[in-house]
């Protein structure tokens, strides 16, 4: 995935980020929850609740679908809004394991602290181990992976081969 690709490399780079940030942090929400009884399908209504606030949990396995598609629209708007930012500054391909994680930090405090606000999704009460775990998670699975696809999408060697990270 050399960087001279053009638009089609620079939309399948921020496509594979979101792809790969979507699926590991639901993955990771999957794995956290379930130890407390709750199932995937609730989860993915959680998620869509931020737009139908709780009758997402009244709609079946429809708003489940939803949620996955809400999972993913909002991983691959983070990895484009990385992916713009690494092109006004390099540094952050140059450095994806520190700059993803600072990313995920930084993705983790939008959605937090401004999306799920204004969101109709129904927040829990403030816990520490919760907030460390949701920041961990935001680190792990969405800023540095997001990081690495679009800091290996930029990496060209020479003859043309993508460095990998």
């Amino acid at each position: 995935m050399p960087a001279e690709a053009g638009g089609r490399g620079r939309l399948r780079a921020i496509l594979l980020a979101g792809a790969a940030a979507g699926t590991l942090d639901i993955t990771a929400a999957f794995v956290t929850w379930a130890p407390k009884g709750i199932s995937p399908v609730r989860i993915l209504q959680g998620v869509a609740s931020g737009l139908l606030g709780a009758k997402s949990y009244r709609e079946g396995a429809a708003t489940a679908v939803l949620g996955l598609g809400f999972q993913y629209l909002i991983a691959t708007t983070a990895a484009a809004v990385f992916f713009a930012a690494s092109r006004r500054l390099p540094v952050l391909t140059r450095r994806p394991f520190l700059f993803g994680a600072l990313y995920g930090v930084g993705v983790y405090l939008v959605m937090y602290r401004i999306v799920m606000p204004l969101s109709r999704v129904h927040r829990s009460p403030f816990s520490w181990s919760a907030t460390a775990i949701a920041v961990a998670t935001h680190i792990v699975c969405v800023g540095i992976p997001i990081a690495l696809v679009i800091a290996r999408s930029r990496s060209p060697l020479p003859g043309g081969a993508a460095q990998r990270a």
